[in-house]
């Protein structure tokens, strides 16, 4: 693993040091991984989103190209 430092507002640093006192991280750096993790699955639930919602439109403009469940 790589070590990374970065500066955030002293606010946002005793926010992530209750939530660690509060025992819902083990650290700093847990609860600071912890959020990049949520942020990268919250972009790939977004993506899908949009992909749904391109298909959806699609469907509604060309339902000839829907697959019937019965035939699955």
């Amino acid at each position: 693993m790589v070590q990374v430092q970065l500066r955030v507002p002293e606010e946002m640093v005793k926010e992530i040091d209750n939530w660690v006192e509060s025992g819902k991280f083990k650290s700093r750096s847990d609860a600071i991984k912890t959020i990049i993790e949520l942020y990268e699955e919250r972009e790939k639930t977004r993506e899908f989103y949009k992909m749904l919602s391109e298909r959806s439109k699609e469907s509604k403009e060309k339902p000839e190209n829907l697959i019937p469940l019965e035939e699955l």
